[in-house]
């Protein structure tokens, strides 16, 4: 198979490399562009050179000269991650890492968004790069929920305007609902709900209120929650109520659902 990213897609020529690992869960398309561009990804023995590279069933694509496996049955876990460990395949500071952290039966997987590393609660897992892609859209307008502890004193009436969205720093962000559970002293538990999901955005949105967030646990990503997993525990979803939740895999859409 030739590089040629000057051609465009077509059905008889296959799949984009990028795209195809996406599917298998090696990671997402920009690592795997990353990976491509560091040399680590081979088709039939050669480096591949450019990530519109197209791939045939039947090639051999190997990563860090280990062979990929074919397409499988698209499955979903959830993950209880606890804090300390990135969610990230490779990490430039070589911390500990959620996928180092799974059982060695686990296929190739990627995450559903991503938790930083302090964050601890539910992180949604899939060996189908097109599924995450698709459940990661703002358009799905799903809700997640966390329950947040902050150091600080807590201003209901601010808490509540957060409900007509903010702009910090020139960022600006969604409506959050948040509520104050409880307070002890100068420590707090909040109930926060938002549909987007920027990058830290429930901390930097309590910072702009003077609030220190201390501990952060994401309790349910739409119709997916933590219950009782606890951190390091997961399960698989089963795959009818996958089907339930992800109308768009009975026709093969996204990720291409296979038996």
């Amino acid at each position: 198979m030739k590089d040629d990213p000057s051609s465009s897609p077509d059905t008889q020529r296959g799949e984009r490399i990028a795209k195809a690992l996406a599917r298998r869960g090696v990671a997402s398309r920009r690592d795997i562009e990353r990976m491509i561009e560091e040399g680590r990804i081979t088709l039939g023995g050669s480096p591949v050179t450019h990530p519109a590279t197209f791939i045939q069933p039947g090639d051999i694509v190997c990563v860090d000269g280990r062979p990929v496996d074919p397409p499988q049955r698209t499955r979903l876990w959830r993950y209880h991650k606890p804090a300390g460990l990135v969610t990230t395949h490779h990490d430039p500071e070589e911390r500990r890492t959620v996928f180092e952290s799974l059982p060695a039966a686990m296929p190739r997987v990627v995450s559903v968004g991503r938790l930083d590393l302090n964050s601890e609660g539910l992180l949604l897992l899939t060996n189908d790069g097109g599924l995450a892609r698709e459940l990661e859209l703002p358009s799905r307008q799903w809700i997640r929920r966390y329950r947040v502890r902050v150091f600080g004193l807590v201003d209901e009436k601010r808490l509540k305007e957060l409900a007509r969205g903010c702009v910090l720093d020139g960022v600006q962000y969604g409506p959050i609902e948040a509520t104050l559970d409880s307070s002890k002293g100068d420590n707090s538990w909040l109930t926060v709900s938002l549909r987007e999901g920027k990058n830290r955005e429930i901390r930097k949105v309590m910072m702009g209120m003077n609030l220190h967030v201390s501990r952060l646990i994401r309790l349910s990503y739409g119709p997916f929650s933590l219950g009782s997993l606890k951190p390091h525990e997961l399960e698989e979803v089963s795959h009818k109520t996958l089907l339930d939740q992800i109308p768009g895999l009975k026709s093969g859409k996204p990720g291409r659902a296979r038996s």
